[in-house]
Formats: C-alpha cells, sequence, structure tokens
C-alpha cells in the first residue's frame, strides 16, 4: 500500500511520486502495489475537468509504463473523461501494463457529484496468478448494507483493492477520537463473513476544494485479513506518507 501524498492540482508531481513509491516497493520485494483514490488531480478537485483523461490515455499510459517498468500489479485511482462526464475511477493493470480492471465509483458522496458523473454497479474482478482480485473505490465500501463488496466477494474476489482518500476535519483530534472505525467495521464484517482480504490505500494532502475544502487526507491506510482483524496499516497524519508491506494469501 503505497500511502503517497497527492498534491491536489499537481498531475505531474503525482505520478512522479507514483513512479517513486512503485519502485521503493518493488524493492522490498512487492508484487502488487495498491495506491490511493484520483491520485492524479486529488479528490473533489476542480482540476480534474481540466486534466481529466480518457483510460487508456496520457495519465492511465503513466501508469501502465510504471507497472511494466517495475513488473507489478498496479492498482491506483485516476480521473476519467468520457466525453462531457468525468468519473471516479480505478485501474487494475498486469506486470506487462495491460489493462486488466476497470472501474467507476457507485458510491460518491453527495458533496462530490458536482464533479463526478456516477458509475454503474458492476462486479469488477478478474483471475491473476495472485489470486482472484477485486476493484472498488473508497465510499463504495459502505454502500448499504456493504452490497457492493458483498458483491464481489460472491462473484469470487478473495482480495479487495480499493484507493481511496480518506480525510478529516481541520480540528479533528486523533487522541480523542482515533480515525479507522469505520474502516474497520465495514471491511471486518465482510471479510469475516466470506473470509477474503480487503485493503484500503489512502492518501496524504489537503482538500482544496468543496465542503471539505481545508480538510485533510490523513492515511491510515489498512489491510484487513479474513478473521476481520487488521493485519497491516499506515500512519495517521497530514505528512504521513509510507509505503506499507504486508504478505497476503488470497488463493484462487
Amino acid at each position: 500500500m503505497g500511502q503517497m501524498l497527492v498534491e491536489a492540482g499537481r498531475p505531474q508531481s503525482n505520478l512522479s511520486r507514483m513512479r517513486t513509491v512503485i519502485e521503493e516497493a518493488r524493492q522490498h520485494g512487492a508484487d502488487l502495489v495498491l495506491l490511493p483514490e484520483l491520485l492524479d488531480c486529488g479528490w473533489c478537485d476542480e482540476s480534474a475537468r481540466e486534466h481529466a483523461r480518457s483510460i487508456p490515455g496520457e495519465t492511465f499510459d503513466a501508469l501502465s509504463q510504471a507497472a511494466a517498468d517495475s513488473g507489478v500489479y498496479l492498482c491506483a485511482g485516476l480521473s476519467e473523461r468520457v466525453g462531457e462526464n468525468i468519473y471516479n475511477s480505478a485501474v487494475l493493470i498486469s506486470p506487462t501494463g495491460d489493462l486488466l480492471l476497470k472501474h467507476r465509483k457507485v458510491n460518491e458522496l453527495s458533496i462530490a457529484r458536482h464533479i463526478y458523473a456516477t458509475g454503474k454497479s458492476a462486479k469488477a474482478i478478474c483471475e491473476t496468478p495472485l489470486g482472484t482480485l477485486g476493484l472498488m473505490i473508497c465510499s463504495d465500501g459502505f454502500f448499504p448494507g456493504q452490497a457492493l463488496t458483498r458483491a464481489l466477494a460472491r462473484a469470487g474476489a478473495r482480495l479487495i483493492l480499493s484507493p481511496c482518500a480518506w480525510a478529516v476535519a481541520p480540528d479533528h483530534d486523533q487522541e480523542r477520537e482515533p480515525y479507522g472505525h469505520l474502516w474497520r467495521d465495514v471491511y471486518g464484517r465482510v471479510a469475516r463473513e466470506h473470509g477474503i482480504w480487503i485493503a484500503g490505500c489512502s492518501n496524504v494532502g489537503e482538500i482544496r476544494h468543496g465542503a471539505w475544502a481545508g480538510h485533510h487526507c490523513i492515511g491510515s491506510s489498512m489491510l484487513v485479513a479474513p478473521g476481520g482483524e487488521v493485519r497491516a496499516s499506515g500512519p495517521y497524519g497530514r505528512a504521513a506518507e509510507q509505503v506499507v508491506i504486508a504478505k497476503v494469501t488470497p488463493g484462487p
């Protein structure tokens, strides 16, 4: 899980940082790298109206090349342009740079719907030598009844990957109210019931626009094991960049 800084509105800087994160993960022996939601422009950032590209397209091609150069599976979130619409999308890329999965966020928060169109509820899964992988994005994970997460599990996903942008208000007190209860709850419930792994990777960085302007993404990425326990996690904080390495055995 590459818990990286995403600078709002600076896609080239973010893509450069992305390559560094992938290289570090690979040096630690990673076969799969999970990166945050909308790592090109940042979540809820108006710059997506200018910088969003098609998939495949310029931004996707940079990720594809990075995956191929490092020989890893790569999962990341991107803004995607389709005609007049912009989607909050995520991709899974093979070690040869091929697009394996694409998912458009279904359960976008209401404060972001003025930017992002709503995706369709499709089961984004594929079989790989690492096991059967599923794909969702951030708040898709707490869709009522965890419907999308459960659908991926029922379709055969043994590891669900979720690019995320977990944010808190500027006055959030981590000692009084430690972040992460929501995700431990919704991930843990489905992981236990279906015997699967779920990984959510968040970025760090400030949100510039919309109702959450001034909020900060604060990392706290987590990998939840089939027993529902958090097996690995990233640190909390406005500057908590870290590559989190963990062993996962999702099986066929």
